[in-house]
């Protein structure tokens, strides 16, 4: 395998691309489960295989957009959805979950029309659907660099903040602590980070990468850094086995990767399972 990495560039983008999507998904999705929104991970993809669909169709119809990566526009998309997300949550302050299903809806509504427009686009749009970890251009490879470099200083800034809102939103407000402010520099986090990861494993399944790693870690972690490091160490396992599997089986890489995570989560449900068991024999 190393021999491999060394010779092909393909392989260390998709190594490198690998290695920050699975660090960055799982931190934001720790939050996003924390706060019970895991599910704006979903309405937000869809956002952006809209955003994906209309790129492939700006490409198919105007000379134009030949150069512009679709991966670009359904980064702008996905922001724009993160922003109507929170917008709608403000509307309805007593019924904020109200906004994933909107978003989700509108989502795939409009990723379906424009789909059928482009007559589909062949198979250009099932690398985006689906994940295609080893097709990442060096392009490509920039922009989840330069997302994963936002991220990282996004939570080293505001580590504080974040958890104090995810927590104890009321104390955190009168605290002094800018909700809107975080809260909406948090959704538009949320939403590039899942334009990055979309290459690696597809948007039909990036908020699996986001919160299964989360849901394994809470199993046995006793506090909020703990989780933060087994999700990522989950979330890395996984990535990685998904990109083997890809290469040496080929297997597509997203749905392993999503496999080894939920493979993950049944061992350490399966030993904290056997560790009751067994404390309750010795009781």
């Amino acid at each position: 395998m190393l021999e491999i990495l060394f010779r092909y560039e393909w392989m260390q983008n998709a190594l490198y691309a690998g290695v920050i999507v699975g660090l960055i998904s799982p931190l934001v999705g720790v939050y996003l489960v924390v706060r019970r929104l895991s599910l704006i991970a979903e309405a937000l993809s869809h956002v952006t295989l809209s955003g994906v669909a209309a790129g492939l169709l700006l490409q198919k119809e105007l000379p134009l957009f030949q150069a512009v990566n679709p991966l670009y526009t359904g980064m702008a998309f996905a922001v724009i959805g993160s922003m109507f997300v929170e917008r709608i949550r403000r509307l309805y302050r007593s019924y904020q979950e109200l906004a994933i299903p909107i978003i989700l809806s509108g989502g795939i509504g409009l990723g379906v029309v424009l789909i059928s427009a482009g007559d589909g686009f062949n198979v250009d749009i099932a690398g985006y659907l689906f994940g295609s970890i080893l097709t990442v251009g060096k392009e490509e490879l920039t922009a989840i660099l330069m997302i994963g470099a936002l991220v990282l200083l996004f939570f080293f800034s505001f580590y504080k903040e974040m958890f104090a809102l995810s927590f104890d939103e009321e104390n955190a407000v009168i605290t002094g602590i800018p909700r809107r402010v975080v809260n909406f520099l948090f959704i538009l986090i949320v939403a590039l980070v899942i334009s990055a990861a979309i290459r690696v494993v597809g948007i039909l399944l990036v908020s699996a990468l986001m919160t299964i790693p989360v849901a394994a870690s809470l199993q046995f972690t006793a506090s909020f850094r703990q989780t933060i490091v087994w999700s990522v160490l989950f979330s890395e396992l996984a990535v990685l086995s998904g990109l083997f599997a890809a290469y040496y089986l080929n297997w597509a890489s997203g749905g392993t990767i999503v496999l080894v995570s939920i493979a993950i989560l049944l061992l350490v449900l399966l030993i904290k399972r056997i560790h009751f068991l067994f404390r309750n024999r010795q009781e």
